[in-house]
């Protein structure tokens, strides 16, 4: 008897934004939905009424250190201040991003476990494929990690303070 062939886990990636941002994150959504091997979890906002950043950026970066998500993508209305915000969580590794380039290397090099994309400053298509590179990039490792080591000794010495 053949046993059925074996189901690769689907990466879980939390998406939030803020009120700048949520018509950008309804195409993000709609586009990581339709990956294979990705289950989206919708943290939030889906309107237009005010609200605090860093409120998003904590409920997806604390999902992401709890276990909750492998990755998350943040929006705002530039992707400045919830990337900022972001950063703040020692672990996580947000990169604002502007084109596939970007994308690229911030996989590549930084394991960027966050991507932040601004919903008054990214079109939509630009978009599109920031996101597809930044799925579709693994990390390299090798120098690349023991530079991420570097931060994350820095910032416990620094904290020891």
């Amino acid at each position: 008897m053949r046993s059925a062939p074996r189901q690769e886990a689907a990466m879980r990636i939390l998406v939030a934004c803020d009120h700048g941002a949520f018509e950008l994150k309804d195409k993000v959504l709609a586009q990581l939905q339709a990956a294979p091997g990705v289950e989206v979890v919708n943290l939030g906002v889906d309107g237009p009424d005010s609200v605090d950043y860093p409120d998003y950026a904590a409920k997806a970066c604390q999902g992401v250190l709890n276990g909750d998500g492998e990755r998350a993508v943040l929006l705002c209305g530039t992707g400045i201040g919830i990337s900022i915000a972001a950063n703040r969580y020692p672990g996580i590794r947000a990169a604002l991003v502007h084109d596939e380039y970007g994308a690229r290397l911030c996989r590549q090099h930084n394991d960027a476990n966050v991507l932040v994309l601004g919903g008054r400053t990214t079109g939509p298509n630009v978009a599109e494929g920031i996101v597809r590179v930044w799925l579709e990039t693994e990390f390299e490792g090798a120098r690349h990690q023991r530079r991420l080591d570097k931060i994350e000794s820095n910032a416990a010495e620094y904290l020891k303070r």
